[in-house]
Order: C-alpha cells, then sequence, then structure tokens
C-alpha cells in the first residue's frame, strides 16, 4: 500500500469503525480486507470498498454492520455464529463479501443455512405464474412461436396446478366429482342387494358384454373413464418433457387406474363370454378392483396428501431404517419367543409358536403395540420377552419416526407456499 497516511487504517463498515495497523492487513482472516494491503493505487482501493477518505485512511464499506461484529468476533475467537432475528441467507450472503464460507460456520448453524437453502432452491423451482407473460410483454416483439408456447404453458398449468386459475379450479373440481362418483360405484357394486335383482354372481359382474355397458353403472363407468383418459391425454400433450411426464408416480397411478377397464373389454371381445378365462373371472376381478387407485388421484388437489407422497420420498432412507430395525428385532424376538414356548421340553408346549414364522407374527404385532389376542405366550419366560418385545418395539419405532416427523413438517410448509404463490395469482385473475 503506497498511499495513505499514517500507521493505521480504519475500516467503516455501515457506521461502526475498527482500527488496524497496516501490518494487520497483510495476514487479515478476511479475503475482502486483506486485498487492501496489495492495492497501489485508489482506483485498486475502490474496487475493494465503496468509498475511501484520503484524509482519514479511511475505508467505507455499505455494509451491515452488526453481521460484521459478529464476523470480527470469528476472526478473534474462532467460533462463527449467526445474529439473532437476521435472516440466515441474508447473514450468508455478508459471509460471501467479505470472503468466508458456510463451513466456516459452527456446526449448529451450518444445519440451520442448508435447511433454509434447501427450502430456498425449492421454492425457486419452479418461475411464479405471469413471470413469463409479464417478461414478455416488457421485451416489445415477442419470439415467434411465443404465443404457442404460451398457451401451451399456460394449459399445462390448469391441468397441473389446480390453484393456478379459475378454470384450474373448474377443471379440478370437475376431476374430484369424477373420482367420488366413481369409488361410489365401485363400492356400491360389491353390495349384494346391488346383484340380488339380477342374480348376478361376482364373476358376472366383473365381465364388461354389451348388457352391462347399457346398465346405469356400466354408462357411469363408461363417463368416468372416459373423463380420465381425455384429461390423461391433454395432459401429456401439453407436458414439457414427454419420457418425464410418464415416470411421475401420479402419472402412473394414472396409467394403472385406467388401462384396466380397456384390457377387460378388449379381454371380452376378443375371448368370448363363455371362453376359460371368463368362467374364471379372477383376473377381470383384479383388473376391475384396480379402480381404487383413483382414489390416490385426489393427491393432485388436496397438500395433504401430497405432503404424505413427498415426505415418503425424501424420508425413503429413514423408512429403510425403519424397516431393518423392525426385521432385527423380529428375528431375535421370533426365535426366542419359539424356544420358549415350544422349543424347550418343558412339558407345556404352546402350539401358536410351532415355528420361527409363526412367531414372526406375533413379535410383529406385539411390537407395534396392536395386539389381537390371536397368539399369546403362556410360560412366565416367555411373557417377560412379550414385555420387553413391546419396549423394545415402542422405542425403536419412535427413533427414525422423529426426523420423518421433521420432513413432514417441511414438506407440508413448502407445498403451502407453492399453493399460497398460485392462490396470489388466481386472486390477481379476479381482481383483473
Amino acid at each position: 500500500m503506497n498511499f495513505g497516511r499514517g500507521p493505521a487504517v480504519v475500516l467503516n463498515v455501515g457506521g461502526t469503525r475498527y482500527s488496524f495497523s497496516r501490518e494487520v492487513l497483510k495476514d487479515f482472516p478476511l479475503r475482502r480486507v486483506s486485498r487492501l494491503h496489495g492495492c497501489l493505487s485508489e482506483q485498486d482501493v475502490l474496487e475493494v470498498c465503496d468509498d475511501y477518505d484520503r484524509e482519514r485512511n479511511e475505508y467505507f464499506f455499505d455494509r451491515h454492520s452488526e453481521a460484521f461484529g459478529f464476523i470480527m468476533l470469528y476472526v478473534r475467537h474462532g467460533h462463527l455464529r449467526f445474529v439473532p432475528h437476521m435472516c440466515e441467507l441474508s447473514f450468508y450472503n455478508e459471509m460471501i463479501y467479505w470472503g468466508l464460507e458456510g463451513s466456516h460456520l459452527d456446526y449448529c448453524c451450518q444445519r440451520r443455512l442448508d435447511d433454509r437453502m434447501s427450502e430456498t432452491f425449492y421454492y425457486a423451482a419452479e418461475e411464479p405464474p405471469g413471470e413469463q407473460s409479464r417478461g414478455s410483454e416488457g421485451k416489445g416483439r415477442r419470439p415467434p412461436g411465443a404465443e404457442g408456447r404460451k398457451w401451451l404453458e399456460r394449459m399445462r398449468r390448469t391441468f397441473e396446478e389446480p390453484t393456478s386459475s379459475v378454470a384450474a379450479q373448474v377443471l379440478a373440481t370437475v376431476s374430484i366429482l369424477f373420482v367420488i362418483v366413481s369409488m361410489v360405484v365401485l363400492c356400491a357394486s360389491t353390495l349384494p342387494e346391488w346383484r340380488a335383482p339380477e342374480n348376478r354372481s361376482m364373476e358376472e359382474q366383473s365381465r364388461y358384454t354389451a348388457e352391462s355397458v347399457r346398465e346405469p353403472s356400466g354408462i357411469i363407468e363408461a363417463i368416468c373413464i372416459g373423463w380420465f383418459t381425455a384429461e390423461c391425454i391433454v395432459r401429456f400433450i401439453v407436458s414439457k418433457n414427454k419420457c418425464e411426464f410418464v415416470r411421475r408416480p401420479l402419472n402412473i397411478i394414472d396409467l394403472l387406474a385406467i388401462t384396466p377397464y380397456y384390457i377387460s373389454v378388449l379381454m371380452t371381445v376378443f375371448t368370448g363370454e363363455n371362453s376359460q378365462l371368463q368362467r374364471a373371472g379372477v383376473t377381470l376381478r383384479v383388473l376391475r378392483m384396480m379402480r381404487i387407485f383413483w382414489v390416490i388421484k385426489l393427491a393432485r388437489h388436496f397438500i395433504g396428501l401430497q405432503t404424505l407422497g413427498l415426505t415418503l420420498k425424501r424420508c425413503y432412507r429413514e423408512m429403510v431404517m425403519l424397516l431393518v430395525f423392525i426385521c432385527v428385532a423380529m428375528a431375535i424376538f421370533s426365535a426366542l419367543s419359539q424356544l420358549l414356548e415350544n422349543g424347550l421340553d418343558l412339558g407345556t408346549k404352546n402350539k401358536d409358536y410351532a415355528s420361527i414364522p409363526a412367531a414372526c407374527w406375533w413379535v410383529i404385532i406385539s411390537m407395534t403395540t396392536v395386539g389381537y389376542g390371536d397368539m399369546c405366550p403362556i410360560t412366565v419366560p416367555g411373557r417377560i420377552l412379550g414385555g420387553i418385545c413391546v419396549v423394545s418395539g415402542i422405542v425403536l419405532l419412535a427413533l427414525p419416526i422423529t426426523f420423518i416427523y421433521h420432513s413432514f413438517v417441511q414438506c407440508y410448509h413448502e407445498l403451502k407456499f407453492r399453493s399460497a404463490r398460485y392462490s396470489r395469482s388466481l386472486s390477481a385473475e379476479f381482481l383483473n
């Protein structure tokens, strides 16, 4: 540093002054401050700070003074923590400005920063509604095909985001009504009173004959299938990435709910009503009952079901851990219970525990505290083991559930935030 007066250097950060010697700047832990030592001219200094006073040899930084105070505590004592009542991301921006990284934070603050950044990145993953249209309107001339892309984007949001517009809400309401009607018809078709007037068996109910299609239940089912099929085709056409569309779980569920109807109709047409397959009726009954997957279609319209699916997706490691805990405990307690109840020659053998696989059923209902009572130990050692099994089940199930709970709360807030964002767009549409 070949300019300035006096041996001291003054840093003015947001109105708070700090005085250092010139030699301290050379090896200062903050990279931005240490860069001042290598500046050869005032122009170089102004590239590092916001202003410079030659008379006082004072360097001004228009930054958050309280945040810099906590950063100076790190320089002096080696511990960096967040400023109370300050946004984690704002403090992180201050750290980046002065040349620090997230690894310099203490471990507890690193976890807070990771959680906040994951939430922010999720919110910014999708552009808010109307941003593309506002951006294109401010540019004067639109590029070729902009109208077509805008229309496809509007159609995609109408079918994918139920709260993005009035049309999307109407479409979602109609889809929910079709799902409810189809579920009511499916449940009612299994009632004995539903089949009694026609004296039809389940095998006859499972066949899609010409007479069954003309019945009210057949007509309602065909209309529902037609609606779901048209909805799925339109959503596929307006989707951006066709391969990604096919891989989505909800779209796979839609296909599993729709295809059994067409497979059953084709099997009836090509095999005939008196074929061996039709007389068996098992395959068609299974395909018919696969319509129960339509209930999962409601996940498109309810945050609760979406939260459940997103939580299971993010917590698959915890779920695997939970299953491993249960399997290990099941193997240990089932072997010990079979030995105590049936394996030892104590004069009282419990036939319910004749094998280890049979004892596994008792272990699983005991660990989950269900306790059907169909199996129970009769020996004193077996009852003691049963008590240990119940207590162990409570402990083992509680350990991973804590992580799953926190993930569920985070997923719920994320989805609620996204829903509120589209609701604001819907309110703006009403105002316009």
